[in-house]
Formats: structure tokens, C-alpha cells, sequence
């Protein structure tokens, strides 16, 4: 059987893989991926082929798994967090089309959205947007208009990317466009390294935000205007005390 799986391996920590992910790690022969994604789970697996590329190189990396599960080899190509979340299984899909004999799997993950706001609380309660600031791919005129659009409709927020060696001031520009919408003392926090060793955290206000050092480990989230702090965490309420 062709078969190939895209498994989203969540934060890091094997406590938070997935029963599923774990499984087809379990049966792939090979594992290949970005190396630090494979670095995060590989030495569990020391028996198994190991392939990866660099940054930049993921439509390689997704035409050899697709390769090597052509040739007989059920292959697991490796994502951190979900592997439909800003991961590689849309651009496996797509180079899907030329490869009919190859089954595709794609076994989700716990993204840093949701790892990230279980550290903070409950940030992410009720309606919410995720938006990466990287514009590798996106360019910055339509990350900006996506998070003025956000701000608008009063959005809880989570960003992916938030800077970079190349984006330093990305995180300040895209507050100054929340700002706009919303006030300085709204809540906010982010948090780095989620489920790895040196987990970090902060709860900080937008204005606060506004100049923080941020790096890609980082996951940032801003309030809506009805999010609160409670008992030491952020919330963002549905509105269930208000039935």
C-alpha cells in the first residue's frame, strides 16, 4: 500500500501527541520533515529512515514523501502543532494530484492556538481570528487589512509569526492597527517555547504589547474588548453568567 501521513505532532512534548499522530508515527517506515520538527521526535523513533530539508524547501520536502511512499514505504511527513494549520498538508494535497496512487492522511495536531491558550487561560472563549504575521507568502498589505478587519468586528486574536531576525517591528506595526480599534489597556499575553523546556509566558496590556521583543517561538494573543483577567489567567467570556 502507497500511503503517506501528515501528522501534526502539537507543541512538542509527547504528552500532548495525539493517539492518532502516535499510531502513525507507530507504522510509518519513514519520517521526514523541517529538521527541527523531526529533532522533536525522532530520537523516540531511532530505528526509522529520517529525511529533511531546511526552511524554504517545503515543496521538496513534500515531493519526497510523496516519492518515498510511491516506491512502497509508508512515510509520515512531520508538522509541529496541527499539520492543516499553517502546515504542510495543503501543499502535500495539491502535489497529491500527480501521485493517484498514493493514500494521503492527514492526522491533526494540537496548534499553538490552542496550546498556547490553555498557558494563558481561556483567551480564545468566544468568537476569535487567527493570523499570521509573516509575509513570506502573504504580503503585509493584506496581513494589515485582515487585522483591521479583526479589530473591527471586535475579534479575540491569536498571531502566529509575530517577528522575526527580518520583521522586528512587524508585532509593533500590527498593535498600532489594533489600537485603532481598541483601547490601550486591553488584555493581552503571549507565550514562547509552548510545551517545550523553556516555556515563557507574560499577561501584558495592547499598549504593552506595543513594545515588546518578540521572536517565531512566540505566540501572541490580544484580547476582544470584553476579555478580562480572572483569577491570574486571561479569559475571553462567551457570556454564560449573562443568561
Amino acid at each position: 500500500m502507497c500511503k503517506v501521513y501528515v501528522v501534526g505532532l502539537g507543541p512538542g512534548d509527547s504528552r500532548c501527541l495525539t493517539a492518532e499522530a502516535r499510531s502513525a508515527l507507530d507504522e510509518a517506515q519513514v519520517l521526514c520533515g523541517y529538521g527541527v520538527y523531526v529533532d522533536l521526535i525522532a530520537p523516540q523513533y531511532p530505528e526509522k529512515e529520517v529525511f529533511t530539508t531546511p526552511m524554504t524547501q517545503e515543496l521538496e520536502r513534500c515531493r519526497w514523501a510523496l516519492e518515498s511512499a510511491r516506491s512502497g514505504r509508508t512515510t509520515a511527513l512531520v508538522c509541529s502543532g496541527d499539520a492543516g494549520v499553517y502546515g504542510m498538508a495543503g501543499p502535500l494535497l495539491e502535489l497529491a494530484r500527480d501521485y493517484p496512487e498514493v493514500e494521503v492522511a492527514v492526522v491533526p495536531g494540537i496548534t499553538a492556538a490552542l496550546s498556547g491558550a490553555a498557558v494563558l487561560g481561556a483567551p480564545l472563549g468566544h468568537d476569535f481570528c487567527v493570523i499570521s504575521l509573516s509575509d513570506l507568502l502573504t504580503p503585509w498589505e493584506t496581513i494589515s487589512r485582515r487585522l483591521e478587519c479583526a479589530a473591527a468586528g471586535d475579534f479575540a486574536l491569536c498571531l502566529y509569526n509575530p517577528a522575526s531576525r527580518k520583521r522586528r517591528d512587524y508585532l509593533r506595526r500590527a498593535c498600532e492597527i489594533l489600537l485603532r480599534h481598541r483601547s490601550g489597556d486591553t488584555v493581552c499575553g503571549w507565550v514562547r517555547n509552548i510545551g517545550r523546556e523553556g516555556q515563557e509566558s507574560r499577561l501584558l496590556t495592547l499598549q504593552e504589547l506595543r513594545e515588546e521583543q518578540v521572536d517565531m517561538f512566540t505566540t501572541v494573543f490580544v484580547g476582544s474588548s470584553t476579555t478580562i483577567l480572572a483569577a491570574g489567567h486571561m479569559v475571553t467570556p462567551r457570556g454564560y453568567r449573562q443568561r
